[in-house]
């Protein structure tokens, strides 16, 4: 099993103390004590592992023992998700995190029913970044994946115009995400529709020839990570 990971967003020092939340988790949640070792990330490509040296109900104390930087992805993968319904929008999030998305940009889409309103919206973005939150450090990510706001479809729009690889998954397009050929750099905005699927009206705004996904017709849930999986494999992965 690897090292248990926390956020921590000053590495700065010798020891480092981890406090506030994370530090009551790792003390108190999951009782690490004395003698074990963490890794702390500031969530943006750098981290530390060291030895817990002391630790109380408030936190623990870490020696580090060795530093390292990862850089940032490049590609980097954008997953724009139309709103699910219920438990998939948990699940959506967490093995997009799990399986290497960079960022998440949740999609009010027209067929997602969901009701746009101050308090609503904000309650969604902040469940989707404790999601993602969580899940990056449960894969043990040094960049955790980041959640943007709620978009628009003119924002999505936006988005796959200024992509370096725009993609949109549809049931009934011809060509296979297989055959795209990915770039070096810039960004993959992959889009996902919502369960009942993207209009034909959001198609011609997004001005994208989509692409097929497979034989079958997954769930919102399921089809971005399937999608990204795949994307992956030729690119960062190989």
């Amino acid at each position: 099993m690897g090292l248990a990971v926390f956020h921590l967003p000053d590495l700065a020092g010798p020891e480092l103390v981890l406090d506030g939340a994370e530090g009551r988790h790792a003390a108190v949640v999951r009782r690490i004590g004395p003698g074990e070792r963490l890794r702390l990330t500031d969530g943006r490509g750098s981290f530390a592992e060291g030895t817990v040296t002391a630790a109380s109900k408030t936190g623990v104390t870490v020696t580090v023992e060795h530093r390292g930087t990862v850089p940032a992805a490049s590609p980097r993968l954008v997953v724009v998700q139309a709103l699910p319904k219920g438990e998939r929008a948990e699940l959506a999030v967490e093995m997009l995190t799990e399986v290497g998305a960079d960022v998440v940009v949740p999609w009010n889409a027209e067929r997602s029913q969901f009701r746009s309103n101050p308090e609503r919206v904000a309650k969604t973005l902040t469940k989707w970044q404790a999601w993602a939150f969580e899940a990056s450090k449960q894969s043990r990510r040094s960049w955790f994946c980041q959640v943007a706001p709620i978009a628009s479809t003119a924002e999505v729009a936006q988005l796959l115009r200024d992509a370096a690889l725009p993609v949109v998954l549809h049931e009934e397009a011809k060509t296979p995400l297989s055959s795209l050929p990915l770039p070096d750099s810039g960004d993959i905005v992959l889009v996902v529709g919502p369960e009942g699927g993207i209009s034909p009206a959001e198609l011609e705004t997004f001005g994208v020839d989509p692409v097929l996904l497979g034989d079958t017709v997954l769930r919102t849930s399921t089809a971005g990570v399937a999608a990204a999986a795949a994307l992956l494999s030729h690119s960062r992965w190989t």
